[in-house]
């Protein structure tokens, strides 16, 4: 029976690549590609570029293939992503140089506390090798340091203790990589003999490898304080806690689609050959596609741009697959916005705001620079902007932000003010700080919660909400009870005596590295920070628009409603839900809306024919504004009761 399962597998394969064809120029260029990846091991760690011997691209035709023919192997997957350049990213480099010069006393902690999660082959193997500590020039001329977050990062964690330690306090074994398959009798048996024998590792299931806890060692960090002249507080600050918040929130089950790899790493539900090399093995399935899709476009734009500057081993293609992936995950899978009510009030357009965070985690999460931020618009009748905030300006900040931080906001009401989701950190003296070192505590977080998120949780230390009102019963509230995970935003603007139609637009942007963050490093000058702010300039740190919704309502102005003599509603009330309209014969109506007293557009009729409009008025009984314009722009405004 073994026999003809293993002809049958030879069969398939056979026939699926068929499919397929590699020409000597596509092999060559593999090839090459591949040799930048590295091929060396040191005392605990085997580079990336021997894992892609059988879990790269494969030449054959028979390796990391769907049943389409599609080639989903992990190392070309992996390699354009953030976390495969992980340690050549110039941001990265650039910050942890401004750490240093702020305290350069503390150089050897710092660089080594950011190497543990950037450079983690580097660095893990120094300290196995019995070295105090592991350097950024250590780093510099170190290939599998420089290897990023790479196969053994994750595949060689142990175990025993994997989820109860973090801010890069990971632990390795030395001699196993553990896998997602084998570990059910259903299952074939895994095939140690290629990995044992070529790269000195055995193969074993390891269940955590599908679990959020695998991403914890790392995704939360916290990080001593140091106060303005260097000398360390004894005080702990969480400078990013998202696998905290993730345990904060209803995402926090057992159901893969729940963990964290279930929206980075989705799954293909059909059996893959996971190595080249050895048609016969089965197929494994669900299949964990390596994408590693995150939030971050402007770094991976950045160094998709600068490949060879960078050294990095990935082409363009393979970063724009990561950017749309990214991007998808951005507009698609991370927020709900919508307005949930416009209506007129007095002399003022209010309009509701909602925003619903789909993700399972803070959004924004990670990296404390990350924000969000809202822009509202109305516009009247001839594109004439009537209010603004939080437009983008020409040097990518928002406009109406206060200079030191913008509070949390129920309701607006001015232009001066702007909705901003983020975190914003402070030193020992109170004063907005971007130096990681010297954070002491939170001026703002109100960064919007995942769903399920609970003041009463007990991770709820480290994945506080700073800033917001406890009078603001939108934030994370629906209908009284706690964990919506959406926040909801009022608009609240007067226009004195416009009168008209007023498009109303929101737009919800995301800015993963914004120019106010980037200005207290600026300031200084080291190798790494002139070489990345040529980069950031050159770049120019565009937000992602996420979501953006829109909607119409009719105003009229202070002081009352306009009657022209050319046009006339009759009768007054309107009998039985009909009233006409008499036009002058100059007036020449091309347009006819009708109104609640809410400004919400209940009819419209274009282009009505005679003297005498008739106007079929809603069921609903109550008082319709109707507003009649002419080619010449000239308007009558009227009211009718039914």
């Amino acid at each position: 029976m073994l026999g003809l399962a293993i002809l049958l597998l030879f069969a398939g394969r056979e026939e699926k690549s068929k499919t397929l064809i590699h020409t000597e120029e596509d092999l060559e260029f593999y090839r090459l590609l591949n040799t930048n990846l590295p091929l060396g091991d040191n005392s605990l760690f085997t580079g990336s570029g021997k894992c892609a011997g059988c879990h790269g691209f494969d030449p054959n035709g028979v390796g990391s293939l769907t049943a389409e023919g599609v080639d989903v192997n992990p190392t070309d997957n992996w390699r354009a992503t953030m976390m495969a350049n992980s340690a050549k990213d110039p941001f990265w480099k650039a910050k942890v140089s401004h750490e240093v010069y702020v305290n350069p006393g503390h150089q050897t902690e710092l660089e080594d506390k950011c190497t543990s999660c950037h450079a983690p082959m580097g660095r893990f193997a120094a300290i196995h090798d019995g070295l105090p500590h592991y350097s950024m020039e250590m780093l510099m001329a170190d290939s599998l340091g420089l290897d990023g977050v790479s196969c053994n990062s994750c595949h060689q964690q142990d175990p025993a203790n994997i989820g109860n330690f973090f801010s890069g306090n990971l632990e390795y074994v030395s001699d196993t990589l553990y896998g997602p398959y084998g570990g059910s009798e259903l299952e074939a048996p895994i095939f140690t003999s290629p990995m044992a024998s070529f790269v000195g590792y055995e193969p074993m299931f390891g269940s955590f490898v599908a679990k959020s806890e695998m991403c914890a060692g790392c995704h939360t960090l916290q990080t001593n304080t140091a106060d303005i002249e260097g000398e360390l507080t004894g005080n702990v600050f969480t400078e990013q806690a998202t696998y905290h918040e993730w345990l904060n929130s209803v995402f926090n089950t057992d159901n893969h689609e729940d963990q964290c790899q279930g929206c980075h790493m989705p799954r293909l539900n059909e059996p893959i050959v996971i190595s080249s090399n050895y048609a016969f093995l089965p197929g494994r399935e669900p299949y964990g596609q390596h994408w590693f899709a995150g939030a971050n476009t402007f770094m991976l734009e950045l160094m998709k741009n600068r490949i060879d500057e960078l050294g990095i081993a990935a082409t363009e293609e393979q970063f724009d697959r990561v950017i749309d992936r990214t991007l998808d995950l951005l507009q698609n899978q991370s927020l709900d916005f919508s307005i949930t009510n416009l209506y007129i009030e007095g002399d003022s357009v209010v309009c509701e705001l909602k925003m619903t965070n789909l993700t399972g985690h803070k959004f924004p999460s990670g990296y404390p620079a990350r924000r969000s931020f809202v822009e509202f618009t109305l516009t009247g009748d001839m594109g004439e902007t009537l209010f603004s905030s939080g437009a983008l300006q020409a040097d990518y900040e928002v406009q109406g932000q206060n200079d030191d931080y913008e509070p949390h906001y129920d309701v607006i009401r001015s232009e001066d003010q702007v909705q901003i989701y983020e975190m914003v950190i402070a030193d020992v003296n109170g004063d907005v700080t971007t130096v990681l070192e010297r954070a002491d505590t939170y001026l703002k977080d109100n960064r919007l919660v995942p769903a399920g998120f609970s003041t009463l949780h007990s991770a709820y230390d480290t994945t506080k909400i700073v800033g917001v009102s406890g009078n603001d019963l939108n934030f994370n509230y629906e209908a009284g009870i706690e964990g919506s995970g959406s926040d909801r935003i009022t608009y609240k603007i007067g226009l004195g005596e416009y009168e008209g139609n007023v498009s109303v637009s929101a737009k919800f942007f995301y800015q993963s590295l914004p120019p106010k963050w980037m200005d207290e490093m600026f300031a200084i000058s080291t190798p790494q920070i002139d070489a990345f702010k040529i980069m950031y300039e050159e770049e120019g740190p565009d937000p992602v628009l996420i979501s953006s919704v829109e909607d119409e309502i009719f105003y009229v102005g202070v002081p009352s409603l306009s009657f022209e003599s050319s046009c006339k509603l009759y009768p007054v009330p309107a009998m039985e839900g009909k009233t006409w309209l008499s036009v002058a014969q100059n007036f020449q109506v091309q347009k006819i809306r009708v109104y609640d007293m809410s400004g919400r557009k209940v009819l419209e009729l274009n282009n009505p024919v005679g003297s005498k409009i008739q106007i079929n008025l809603p069921d609903q009984r109550g008082t319709y504004m109707v507003e009649a314009l002419n080619a010449n722009g000239e308007r009558f405004i009227g009211s009718v009761m039914r």
